[in-house]
């Protein structure tokens, strides 16, 4: 029943948090010297096995290429390991003798790890590295589609990491993950912290379960081609990032946006690179493959080549046909081809110069990439630092593929599968995400200064009289006894008298 099947799902998450937060309570005791040897070790396992992991996860989710998968596991492996080899995370990291600052690294504790169906097994080594360099426990929840390569990529960096000296349960998963399971374990009482790549419904509820979160937004990214561009370089570096792994990385080229003064230049070196040219008909078909209705992607189109694509479109193209590219005047999300679409199809912007560009360029931002990434060729620096001010991106990729450069590949950029978007696009950071987001500072700071505390300045004030009224009318008596005979005197006033000036008193 499927009730049962739920219910086996919801329990195995509770069992590997619980190992999970075991073991962290060890592993937080474990100095620097074995933390990055575990590091190393768990790096290495995965990157042995980047090929048969590209392999399962194109197996499992048809998405994709397998030789692109294993270079996405390869960066996720080695390439997130050199990036954090060096990074203190144990005990005092910093120290600021000057202004007598220290800085000591804690860990969050138990992280829950979402991993997405594009990207299942480089997510899951890239967020079991960062996560063991800063002596967390993770446990992920994988797409169900990309369930077994996903728990395989895990299972060989908990291994590897138990064999160097971690504590069994350091990495946990859910082998058969619902959508229940996964909101339960981010609302989970054990969960300290989730890392969350997936939808923008997933990120939300990430966002809203009440623990901290990083989490990600859609990456409708962008691309602009200035009439200064090295024509030849720029497309050639499009078309291999458009169609690595089949467009399934979130910060690939989405649309084209070109300087019309190049524009048959630029039409010419994409035809030679595998580009076909879409006419009207053939577009109106594409256009019901990409977006069934207004604002929805087809997930059907994810990661597929471009020949499959078009053949679900009933469009003959070329046997060698890379990627599908169509002529494009508007932009919003009743506009199918200006949509994200994870997928090696281009609309074509033709732009009067810079100001219409960068015009073109927000807008498609707007429609759901606002904080991700934007790629733009060009020679002149004026125009790149102009667009790199105007536009609410957290990554401007400048000569360069936009889809390998982001994540680290290709730039000085921390290598990373998780990329925030800053409050562009609703996110608590704007950086790659990498080790240093899952620990804690603490600091430790000596007086370095005297001040001087003036002391108040205060009136002191006297106790009231706490005479009764009994004690009041016996002076007034007195008072009377003493005036002599003959003399007029109110009692009332005498009484008013007293009183006044005992207060006073």
């Amino acid at each position: 029943m499927q009730m049962d099947q739920d219910l086996l799902s919801l329990q195995e998450m509770r069992d590997a948090v619980k190992k999970a937060k075991e073991a962290q309570k060890l592993y937080e005791g474990f100095s620097q010297e074995a933390v990055d040897r575990i590091v190393l070790a768990a790096a290495n396992a995965a990157f042995a096995k980047k090929d048969e992991l590209g392999k399962m996860a194109v197996e499992e989710t048809s998405m994709g290429v397998p030789e692109h998968k294993a270079i996405k596991n390869e960066v996720a492996s080695m390439g997130v390991y050199e990036s954090i080899r060096q990074m203190k995370t144990v005990g005092v990291i910093r120290e600021n003798k000057n202004e007598k600052i220290m800085e000591i690294a804690s860990p969050f504790g138990v992280i829950a790890g979402i991993v997405p169906t594009t990207n299942p097994t480089s997510s899951a080594i890239f967020k079991s590295l960062i996560a063991l360099k800063t002596r967390n426990a993770i446990v992920f929840s994988p797409h169900p589609s990309a369930a077994k390569c996903t728990v395989e990529a895990a299972r060989i960096c908990l291994e590897a990491a138990v064999n160097a000296g971690a504590p069994d349960g350091i990495i946990g998963w859910i082998t058969k993950p619902t959508m229940d399971t996964t909101q339960e374990l981010m609302q989970h009482g054990d969960v300290n912290l989730i890392l969350a790549t997936g939808g923008g419904a997933l990120v939300r509820t990430a966002y809203s379960s009440g623990k901290p979160a990083y989490g990600v937004g859609p990456g409708n990214v962008p691309c602009y081609i200035e009439k200064t561009a090295d024509i030849q370089k720029a497309v050639k570096r499009i078309a291999d990032s458009k169609t690595f792994d089949n467009g399934t990385i979130c910060a690939t080229e989405q649309a084209l946006v070109v300087d019309r003064n190049i524009r048959e230049m630029v039409i010419r070196e994409f035809k030679k690179h595998g580009a076909y040219f879409l006419n009207d008909e053939e577009k109106r078909k594409l256009e019901i493959v990409v977006s069934p209705s207004p604002g929805k992607l087809n997930p059907k189109i994810v990661g597929r080549h471009a020949l499959v694509i078009a053949k679900m479109a009933q469009i003959d193209v070329p046997e060698d046909t890379r990627i599908l590219i169509a002529e494009e005047t508007k932009v919003g999300k009743d506009v199918p081809l200006s949509i994200e679409k994870l997928a090696p199809v281009f609309p074509f912007y033709t732009v009067d110069g810079e100001k219409q560009a960068a015009s073109i360029c927000d807008q498609l931002l707007s429609i759901g990439g606002r904080g991700h990434t934007l790629a733009i060729h060009s020679t002149d620096e004026m125009v790149i630092r102009r667009f790199s001010l105007q536009m609410p991106v957290s990554r401007i990729l400048v000569n360069t593929p936009s889809s390998i450069g982001a994540v680290g590949g290709t730039t000085g950029l921390k290598p990373s599968l998780t990329l925030g978007c800053g409050s562009f696009g609703g996110n608590i950071t704007s950086d790659n995400i990498s080790a240093e987001h899952l620990i804690n500072i603490k600091r430790i700071a000596y007086g370095t200064k005297e001040i001087e505390v003036p002391l108040p300045q205060t009136t002191v004030q006297p106790e009231s009289s706490s005479l009764t009224s009994d004690q009041i009318q016996s002076v007034v008596e007195k008072v009377l006894a003493g005036v002599g005979r003959g003399t007029s005197v109110d009692q009332q006033t005498i009484t008013q008298m007293v009183s006044k000036v005992l207060a006073q008193i």
